[in-house]
């Protein structure tokens, strides 16, 4: 007997020998490209390994971000309301209900199994048999299987929460995409409001030059269609208006209703260190958009942390599959009252104890075992190309952002210089046109030169803002 004890303790202890791999745990070794950033527009290589001021924009929160008031309200209303914030949270509390269970598969199963039963063999009186067990089992974590199980679970909880964070810093970008872009429609509907009154005053003194034979009805009929497309204009920005608050609203659940927001002639989601240059707007500084960020920020960014825990769940995934080649070992017992002992009905019950030790090798399970494996094994493989093409669209994202706020940045300064341009040769020709120097038809260049310019003006600062949101979102921002 203590021959056979040891032999089965020497197989005991080769076999985990032969697992211990098994329990090996997750390391991130995935290569991926070196200059993720790309290139600037002049094709200068943006730097990936800068450190310093750089970085700060992404490790602002986004109450630090966005200083409007009336944004961060909108925010946080948001975030407390919106449906798909909310099923990523219950998202998060359904995984972490699967780890505990994980967790909990180290302990024995404890079962209250009660039984009862009649038998009667020809004409004998009725025998009556019950059992009141307590059944213990536990399961033997011996090749790691159960290990597995828990750290696959852990990391499908971080997907579950980096998951939450990605919809959390969409949702923040988002609401602030349409409020920025409430605050562009307002400054333009301004814009052409007052256009509206000066174009009004200009062709009524056609008109009166018409009146008093000093110009042509072509000239008053032309001056009328530029008159009437500013009308036309006003209408679809209203529209478009309304259009953008019911969206906000739905984003907060909530029946259409008017969107409170600051006025003003700047949209600056600015720094509180920034200055604004020569272009007169914060969210322009330089120092806040350099060229080299490091490539580390990344890390900040919720999309890449999930796709890493996706490759780390795959990882330990594949580690059970292994694992399930191996012996199960489950240890197992009962205590509890019977009156059937060995096949004899005695009276009253005796109390009666077992215990029972198990072994199971797999052997032939029709190829479910290699299939399992190789799935896993496939899977994990195409989890970590998913996290290189995850990386390369970040960089992609943060070079796409870059280029927006500068190419924004460079035009804020021609378009500054252009309506001024154009507002001096509006009021020259208006005036030339008074005295009767100048035709309708250069005024009527004049000040639809001007009124574009204006809207391109606030439609590039618009332009810029996002680019700044997104660059914030890129390179990780949001998240806090």
């Amino acid at each position: 007997m203590k021959r056979l004890s040891n032999i089965i303790t020497v197989a005991a202890v080769s076999l985990m020998l032969t697992g211990c791999g098994l329990y090996q745990k997750y390391e991130q070794k995935t290569e991926t490209p070196a200059n993720v950033f790309g290139y600037n527009a002049d094709g200068s290589v943006i730097d990936g390994s800068a450190t310093g001021d750089s970085t700060s924009i992404a490790q602002m929160s986004w109450r630090e971000f966005f200083t409007d008031p009336m944004l961060q309200q909108l925010i946080e209303q948001v975030l407390a309301n919106n449906t798909d914030l909310n099923s990523a949270r219950i998202a998060v509390e359904k995984s972490e209900a699967a780890l505990k269970m994980a967790r909990m598969a180290y302990l024995p199963s404890l079962q209250f199994a009660p039984q009862g039963a009649l038998a009667r063999f020809d004409n004998n009186p009725w025998s009556k048999t019950y059992d009141l067990p307590l059944q213990l089992s536990l399961d033997l974590d011996v090749f790691g299987s159960i290990t597995n199980q828990k750290r696959a679970s852990k990391a499908a909880l971080l997907q579950a929460q980096m998951s939450e964070q990605v919809v959390r810093s969409n949702l923040i970008a988002l609401t602030a995409h349409y409020y920025y872009y409430l605050q562009m429609l307002d400054q333009q509907l301004d814009i052409l409001v007052q256009t509206d009154s000066l174009w009004k005053k200009s062709l009524d003194t056609q008109m009166s030059l018409w009146e008093n034979g000093k110009s042509y009805k072509t000239a008053v009929s032309q001056m009328e269609a530029s008159y009437l497309d500013v009308k036309t204009q006003i209408v679809d920005i209203r529209r478009l208006i309304l259009f953008t608050e019911n969206m906000l609203c739905s984003m907060l659940g909530s029946t259409p209703q008017h969107i409170a927001r600051q006025k003003g002639g700047s949209l600056a989601l600015a720094h509180p260190d920034a200055q604004g240059g020569e272009t007169g707007q914060p969210m322009f500084d330089t120092k806040y958009l350099r060229t080299g960020f490091p490539s580390a920020m990344l890390e900040r960014r919720p999309d890449i942390r999930m796709a890493n825990h996706a490759m780390e769940e795959a990882f330990y995934n594949t580690k059970a599959a292994r694992a399930a080649f191996f012996p199960s070992i489950t240890l197992s017992g009962s205590a509890g009252w019977t009156n059937s002992a060995g096949g004899l009905v005695v009276d009253p019950g005796k109390l009666l104890l077992s215990a029972i030790g198990q072994l199971t090798q797999p052997i032939f399970a029709r190829g479910k075992l290699k299939a399992n494996l190789r799935i896993a094994q496939l899977t994990e493989e195409d989890l970590q190309k998913k996290y290189v093409q995850t990386v390369i669209d970040a960089g992609n994202d943060v070079n796409e952002a870059m280029a927006d706020c500068m190419a924004a940045r460079e035009k804020q300064q021609y378009y500054h210089r252009q309506i001024e341009v154009l507002r001096e040769a509006y009021r020259g020709t208006h005036e030339l046109m008074d005295n009767g120097k100048a035709s309708y038809l250069e005024v009527l260049t004049a000040q639809e030169s001007l009124l574009s310019a204006q809207l391109s003006e606030v439609s590039n600062l618009f332009d810029g803002t996002l680019g700044v949101v997104a660059l914030y979102v890129a390179l990780g921002g949001g998240v806090e």
